[in-house]
């Protein structure tokens, strides 16, 4: 560990003069997207992380005695949440399993006090993480390529994207041999097809953390979640593969992930308006702040898929002005994020609601 933690400050962000303008092309594609699958499917999904694997309850505890530049925002104070988990992968069509990609894991920790986000209604903070450690895209203008380049190809030649997707998974494992990575070929279906309860999930962006800044992940640290790391799902001759394990494993399986964050000290090579970057845990090293029990429980139960996958929305801009998301691609976020959840509400006639664990 090097130095002491960066403050923040609203100057650590450089805003781009053209991001309104990319948002709503962003908005433009994601339409093209939400359009196509809900006129296929009849039921809007969401434009990114379409597909739920499980959908979970939980409780989010907080670690007591912190150090202050941990104990920051939701973490000031030590304590027991209920907690919404809802896992994923990251295509905007509802594929079959054998085309591999990014698994993401969303929680919606409830009854948080604070000072919220401009528009963040209810008392809930969401974090939203994926299985990689960097993210495709410098900014949101490179990404919107990307989504445009994906929505050509939405809920189309779906074989196709099998075989590619295989392939693919060849590609990253000859880069793997050598000691390599590409982000672009995980997305387009190139990362392996593991089981989800037993990844790394990391925020990948930054956020404010208080008087400072982080990113965060979620470590598994489960004993029964061990053999589960990097199990490959087989997914041969079946569609829904993933969901399928997920329910028999959160059966018998009492799910727990440590809540880690990694403060910011040095801006050069931690920055915030390039996630491709990863910082590097020699500089700053991640540590526990809370954990996330999940216990053994139907993962495919019809009234949490309602209630979570159906009914909840999840962003990374419902939460605490202590935890405002930063850089140009979180900033491009926050209304595309609400504007997808608007098209699934207004096109399903199903509101989205914030819940509260109270009284529950």
């Amino acid at each position: 560990m090097t130095g002491s933690p960066v403050r923040y400050s609203p100057d650590v962000e450089k805003r781009q003069p053209d991001e309104a303008d990319t948002i709503q092309q962003l908005n433009e594609a994601f339409d093209v997207i939400l359009d196509r699958t809900a006129e296929d499917y009849g039921h809007a999904v969401r434009s990114v992380h379409a597909k739920a694997h499980g959908v979970l309850k939980g409780a989010f505890v907080i670690d007591d005695a912190l150090p202050p530049e941990l104990a920051q925002g939701a973490f000031a104070s030590p304590g027991t949440h209920q907690a919404l988990i809802r896992i994923s992968t990251n295509a905007g069509d509802i594929l079959r399993d054998g085309i591999s990609l990014p698994r993401g894991l969303a929680i919606k920790v409830l009854d948080v006090e604070g000072e919220r986000l401009p528009g963040a209604n209810g008392t809930a903070q969401d974090f939203v993480t994926n299985n990689g450690k960097v993210f495709v895209a410098k900014d949101a203008k490179t990404f919107l390529g990307n989504v445009k380049m994906l929505a050509k190809t939405t809920d189309r030649m779906e074989g196709t994207k099998e075989v590619l997707s295989t392939a693919l998974r060849g590609v990253h494992n000859a880069l793997e041999a050598v000691g390599l990575s590409s982000p672009k070929v995980d997305t387009l279906g190139g990362t392996p097809n593991v089981d989800p309860l037993g990844e790394t999930y990391n925020s990948v962006t930054p956020y404010r953390w208080g008087d400072y800044i982080a990113k965060y992940r979620l470590v598994p640290i489960a004993p029964d979640q061990d053999a589960l790391t990097g199990r490959i799902v087989e997914a041969a001759d079946r569609p829904d593969a993933i969901r399928e394990d997920v329910r028999v494993e959160m059966e018998r399986l009492d799910a727990e992930w440590e809540f880690q964050v990694q403060l910011c000290r040095d801006l050069e090579k931690q920055p915030i308006e390039d996630p491709t970057v990863e910082w590097d845990e020699e500089i700053s090293p991640f540590q526990r702040v809370a954990v996330l029990r999940v216990p053994a429980q139907d993962s495919w139960d019809a009234a949490k898929v309602r209630e979570i996958d159906e009914e909840t929305r999840f962003s990374i801009w419902t939460g605490l002005a202590a935890h405002r998301p930063l850089g140009n691609f979180n900033r491009a976020r926050n209304e595309t994020y609400r504007h997808s959840a608007d098209f699934r509400a207004r096109v399903n006639g199903c509101p989205y609601h914030e819940p509260t664990g109270r009284g529950a």
